[in-house]
């Protein structure tokens, strides 16, 4: 069976590194030596080149530096190696990794602890990570907001395997506490998407605690709200009033990825007409707005797609629709023609024949 791969780098084979150059070279004093040799190091697990004298040689004269390449790519070459025997178990000089892993974690400098805990979020192995729960646990508390944000995802990683509730049976506690304390955004998104995938009642609970906090929420977070909200309602439909108001009100964030995700919730959740009418008023808007055409190629996808779902809504919305033929691109153009012709009722006909009047004639100065 092909194992899993995190770290994918380019090597030319056809100028292999020798095993006792690298080793000479991680046994030196240079600096610059040990760094190349490392990515050479590297390079050689990722093309099925492992050399188990390596690895010896680098916990003895790679694991003591205090330089931080040298540290970070110690993290990349622990991620390639296969850290267990042919039987499964961990191989013995991985207690000495365990050693350096909490010392990086209790680490005066804060790059060190979030490049190790980013590390231990690529990291499966039960044995390794049982002994640095409590080091991860105590990085929520760090004064810097980029170790308390790669901490809650490590916690994240670790909960998330097969074993990881054993370890971190509290972790949706200390996580919802995080979440209502925390004050950077960063943090505060991350700790929200551990509760929506490993604690969703919490987050659920969060959610209606903040509803009136909602829309000032940065849009990353807003997106894990909608993205919440959908998994909500496709287990209990019955709930799904409550929430129509939240993304109704998420309608005026100034990012349009937001308000696009809106408007596709809304489409997606409810039949009702003015959430329709809503979410038709917002692919409209961003049809007028954008600028890519791609953008509006895909809006227009969505807006045909409203039209054989609930056409006497999108009749209200013709002549919003007609103003996309102000768009230089024929497939634009043609496309926002084919979604008229299905909308044209006796009631706007005269409406829709004058728009594309004044449109035949400006091709005509043309």
């Amino acid at each position: 069976m092909e194992k899993s791969c995190s770290l994918l780098i380019h090597f030319d084979k056809a100028t292999p590194a020798m095993a006792n150059e690298i080793k000479q070279a991680l046994e030196s004093n240079d600096v610059e030596a040990k760094i190349d040799a490392m990515k050479k190091a590297i390079l050689m697990i990722l093309n099925g080149e492992y050399v188990p004298q390596l690895f010896i040689t680098i916990i003895r004269y790679v694991l003591p530096s205090e330089d931080h390449v040298i540290q970070k790519l110690l993290l990349l070459y622990l991620e390639t190696l296969d850290k267990t025997d042919s039987t499964g178990r961990m191989l013995p000089e991985m207690i000495l990794v365990i050693q350096n892993l909490r010392n990086n974690l209790q680490h005066s400098n804060e790059y060190i602890r979030g490049v190790c805990l980013r590390f231990l979020c690529r990291v499966a192995e039960p044995e390794l990570m049982e002994p640095l729960v409590p080091s991860i646990i105590g990085n929520l508390d760090h004064r810097h907001s980029f170790v308390r944000r790669n901490a809650v995802l490590a916690l994240m990683s670790i909960y998330s395997l097969p074993y990881g509730e054993q370890l971190l049976d509290h972790a949706p506690e200390l996580i919802h506490q995080l979440l209502v304390s925390e004050l950077d955004a960063s943090v505060k998104r991350n700790a929200f998407l551990m509760l929506f995938n490993c604690a969703q009642f919490k987050a659920v609970d969060y959610l209606f605690n903040n509803i009136d906090r909602v829309s000032d929420w940065d849009g990353q977070m807003q997106m894990i709200v909608l993205e919440l909200i959908r998994k909500v309602c496709r287990t209990n439909r019955n709930e799904k009033g409550k929430y129509i108001q939240i993304i109704i009100s998420l309608l005026n964030s100034p990012l349009t990825t937001v308000i696009y995700e809106c408007a596709n919730a809304l489409m997606s959740l409810s039949s009702a007409p003015t959430a329709i009418r809503a979410a038709a008023n917002t692919y409209c808007q961003l049809l007028l707005s954008q600028s890519d055409n791609n953008v509006k190629l895909i809006v227009l996808d969505r807006l045909n797609e409203l039209k054989s779902l609930h056409r006497e809504v999108m009749v209200e919305m013709i002549m919003d629709v007609l103003r996309a033929l102000s768009s230089p691109s024929l497939d634009i153009r043609r496309k926002t023609i084919d979604i008229v012709l299905d909308l044209i009722t006796p009631k706007n006909v005269d409406e829709v024949v004058l728009m594309l009047k004044k449109e035949v004639m400006k091709t005509q100065e043309c």
